[in-house]
């Protein structure tokens, strides 16, 4: 006999709006990322804290979609359900990357023209299995982990969360778990105040710093955010998805924090950010209601195309920061190309989305989730970078 599924459970639509919020920020972040000359006169400033974002809302929903199913649940269909969510988007984002490299190479990025067709491809066969390459590989030259798609680092880490949570964390105590994200949060705060730039950027290579920076990152956000879940006692909150999408808009563009010679200003910016405010906002979030039928749509859409649009766009960005490094091309005199390739990563986020990732995870759940005491449960919304 299979086991009877458990009920569906409800989205938190506030929060599959915020996520799509920050992920639309991310593709303004990346494309005046093009124009800066450093982290200083970033426009958009502080939108790469959108992933430290992103890892608390996925604790909190993650705490959500399992936390009180583990009877029911093992590791191993735990891990499927991740796979089946997370995974082909990876693929896509990977195959995207691919198709765009040649069409890349610049000044900025002299090492495409050098480099073979089976190495490229190793790369990204590699990437699709999540497979972090060492510098050895880098085909890029920014030593990133996944030099195909370079938002793939954060995945990386969503994963080692996953599998942390699955098989230890879960079982912790409220005060087990309050005694993680304490020390979590002080080696963030150290993080932030002793950078030598001034900010919690990095985590995108296997070199031991970028590593100590993407475990920092990861550790505090994720693990508070499932402690939260945990203790959270939600109160109705009135117009919660403006003011809280107000809040996440006026923290990621926010202008840089000190001058060069007080970076630790930014990182305390960073850290504070980080521990105090996200947590704040995904509370007021997961607290409100969306009760017109427009913005149950805008949320709806917002959270459908967040994880595609932040796993499929970096190819986008690669290829017109190559265009701005090789034409000289100032923020001003780029607008309107930015704003086209700003619709184009949209709209090639949709496409995937209902083309692809929604038609390939609903196979794959018939197929890998069969038999599944859980295969019909919950469609809970997930976040994904």
């Amino acid at each position: 006999m299979q086991p009877t599924p458990l009920p569906t459970k409800p989205h938190y639509p506030i929060l599959d709006g915020l996520r799509g919020v920050a992920a639309l920020i991310v593709v303004a972040f990346h494309l005046c990322e093009a124009h800066a000359t450093s982290h200083l006169d970033q426009v958009i400033n502080h939108g790469y804290l959108a992933v430290d974002f992103f890892f608390l809302l996925s604790g909190f929903v993650i705490g959500y979609a399992y936390d009180d199913r583990w009877g029911r649940l093992t590791v191993g269909s735990c891990f499927k359900r991740r796979l089946v969510r997370l995974q082909p988007m990876v693929v896509l984002g990977m195959v995207i990357g691919a198709a765009m490299y040649y069409f890349q190479a610049s000044a900025l990025f002299p090492i495409i023209g050098q480099t073979p067709v089976w190495k490229m491809l190793l790369v990204m066969l590699l990437g699709c299995f999540m497979v972090p390459v060492p510098v050895s590989l880098d085909i890029r030259g920014w030593h990133e982990t996944y030099p195909l798609d370079g938002p793939g680092w954060s995945l990386f880490f969503e994963y080692i969360a996953n599998v942390l949570y699955a098989t230890v964390v879960r079982r912790f105590s409220n005060v087990a778990l309050g005694i993680l994200v304490v020390l979590a949060a002080g080696a963030l705060l150290h993080l932030g105040l002793t950078s030598p730039q001034g900010d919690v950027i990095g985590g995108w290579s296997l070199e031991p710093e970028q590593l100590h920076i993407g475990f920092a990152r990861m550790t505090y956000p994720f693990f508070a955010g499932l402690l939260l879940f945990r203790l959270a006692r939600l109160r109705p909150v009135q117009n919660a998805f403006l003011w809280c999408s107000l809040a996440v808009v006026v923290v990621l563009a926010m202008p840089r924090i000190g001058s060069p010679t007080q970076l630790w200003q930014n990182g305390l910016y960073d850290a504070l950010c980080i521990i105090f405010v996200f947590p704040a906002i995904i509370f007021f979030g997961a607290s409100g209601a969306v009760r017109s039928g427009a913005a149950q749509r805008l949320c709806r859409f917002l959270g459908d195309i967040s994880y595609p649009i932040y796993i499929t766009h970096y190819p986008l960005i690669y290829t017109y920061t190559a265009w701005v490094a090789t034409h000289k091309v100032s923020l001003r005199e780029g607008l309107p190309v930015a704003a086209l390739v700003y619709l184009a990563a949209v709209a090639l986020a949709y496409g995937c989305l209902k083309f692809y990732d929604e038609p390939v995870r609903e196979w794959l759940r018939k197929k890998v989730l069969v038999g599944d005491g859980e295969a019909r449960a919950a469609k809970v919304s997930v976040v994904s970078k």
